[in-house]
């Protein structure tokens, strides 16, 4: 018994240590921390279960075989995060560089089956040079193995990726199978061929940070949904995020305590939209009027900036939000922001968390590079997602709501419960120059009746008035009320029941 017990104290300790000090060291030297240091910080202090804290690879080829370190290069079991459990696998940079293994992937695997059968998130940190190359197939099994747990568990439980090191090759797949990515900066690196092979196939010349670091994925691929400047305050925004999530797709969003009245009015919202139609404003302002103590967390903030969503809270209750932006292009809807706005109403609806969107949108993006990249498909990604949703769905139009977009935003004829407008709001098949200029073509050399025309247009359509009095408006709002009217409609569809036909599974237009 003694005897066994000094094992365990040894193994216990071996497993601790990791790859060792002079690796630990390492690791601590390009900023990093090490797999068991980041748990620390992002669960509960004393929470964490620990699993398979023992498990070693079971290869033999190539010496491998005097080279075994328990745990396997990789940290994996349960914990809370402000008392809410969640499931975590951290990967070990300092052993075998954190590369997947065999025996490493089950235990990723362990603790995701587990997830699922209990109902809670699966967080994983992502720290891996990628599959050991030792083992050549079974590691490639390995990472397949957690691939179909990745789908089998979306929609099911959040899933959230935070890449803290190298991420490369077929390991990316994972991550861009799970719910939302961070990405921490000058220290992350997602690509599926590394700079090498570039340069043999294509001739390009890219250091790893150019090919796929946190800014080329949050600003131009649109993979990571925050880039955060180290790991330390990756972590502790990783907890902030993950308040706002529910724990599986069987539970209503979460709730806390707020001392922000629903009745509180926001006078500053009757001066957000200018006299000027044509002139921009921060569509943000009014996201932090609305929201409970003025608490919104943005995703993907740095990528097509023409749409803004992100988490607020509305009563102690968490709500998505999906704004157009008209400070960039105009509000316009474009095949990125499309893809933006669709994944992120499909998150909130396989989760149960309800919907604000706040609408101020000229149309879709004109021009060939638009149509050459799909924007018909591509916009349809955000009308099939809204008219899919079954969660509460409450709009409100400040602006220019024009053409199909229109319709795309949430609007009554896609199963919005509410729909409001302000008195600023412009309802049309398009703006008021534009359609003069198509319906009387033959007086488009007159410019004084053109002009008269256009004011006659501009008077009968540029309101929310005629959508109003068809019922696709409820209710054209003052500015200032709107955050007691957005509440009440929230509470009022707190026990909102809808489902779509059964159907193994809708073909959104991919």
């Amino acid at each position: 018994m003694h005897h066994n017990i000094d094992r365990l104290q040894a193994k216990a300790a071996a497993a601790l240590l990791g790859g060792g000090e002079r690796r630990i060291e390492q690791q601590h030297a390009k900023g990093k921390l090490t797999a068991r240091e980041r748990l620390g910080l992002l669960l509960d202090e004393g929470s964490f279960e620990e699993w398979d804290r023992f498990v070693e690879h079971r290869c033999s080829d190539f010496g491998m075989d005097g080279q075994k370190v328990p745990g396997d290069g990789v940290v994996t079991g349960y914990g809370t995060i402000n008392g809410r459990l969640t499931f975590v696998f951290s990967q070990d940079f300092t052993v075998f560089g954190g590369a997947l293994s065999e025996a490493h992937a089950e235990k990723v695997c362990k603790v995701m089956d587990q997830a699922m059968k209990v109902g809670a998130p699966v967080i994983g940190l992502n720290d891996s040079g990628g599959a050991r190359i030792q083992e050549g197939v079974a590691s490639l099994g390995g990472y397949a193995e957690i691939f179909q747990r990745n789908v089998l568990a979306s929609g099911v439980v959040p899933q959230l990726s935070v890449i803290m090191g190298p991420c490369a090759g077929g390991a990316v797949y994972s991550p861009a199978m799970t719910d939302f990515i961070f990405m921490v900066e000058d220290s992350s690196y997602m690509f599926v061929t590394g700079p090498e092979v570039v340069k043999t196939v294509t001739h390009e010349v890219v250091t790893p940070e150019q090919l796929g670091g946190a800014g080329v994925h949050s600003r131009k691929s649109g993979v990571a949904d925050l880039a955060i400047a180290n790991d330390v305050e990756a972590l502790l925004l990783t907890r902030r995020f993950f308040d706002y999530l529910p724990l599986n797709n069987r539970e209503g969003p979460p709730r806390r305590p707020t001392d922000d009245p629903a009745s509180r009015s926001a006078p500053a919202l009757d001066n957000l939209v200018p006299a000027d139609p044509a002139k921009p404003y921060d569509i943000t302002e009014a996201v932090f009027a609305i929201a409970d103590e003025g608490e919104f967390f943005e995703l993907q903030p740095d990528y097509a900036k023409n749409i803004v969503i992100g988490f607020t809270r509305l009563q102690g209750a968490t709500v998505g939000v999906v704004a157009n932006q008209p400070m960039v292009l105009a509000g316009c809807l474009d095949i990125d922001s499309s893809k933006k706005g669709a994944r992120f109403v499909r998150f909130c609806d396989a989760f149960n968390i309800p919907i604000l969107t706040l609408v101020d949108v000229p149309g879709f993006m004109p021009g060939t590079a638009q149509e050459y990249g799909g924007i018909i498909k591509n916009g349809a990604k955000l009308l099939y997602a809204y008219a899919e949703c079954t969660v509460p769905k409450v709009t409100l139009i400040t602006r220019k709501a024009y053409g199909g977009a229109y319709d795309v935003m949430a609007s009554k004829h896609l199963r919005g419960d509410l729909n409001f407008a302000w008195p600023s709001a412009e309802i049309a098949v398009m703006g008021a120059k534009g359609a003069v200029e198509i319906i009387f073509r033959k007086d488009k050399n007159d410019a004084q009746l053109i002009q008269a025309r256009t004011d006659e247009y501009q008077e009968k359509f540029a309101n929310p008035f005629i959508a109003a009095s068809r019922g696709y408006i409820d209710d054209v709002i003052p500015p200032q009320e709107s955050r007691l009217r957005i509440c009440k409609s929230f509470a009022m569809l707190r026990d909102k029941r809808l489902e779509n036909p059964w159907r193994k599974h809708g073909n959104i237009p991919l």
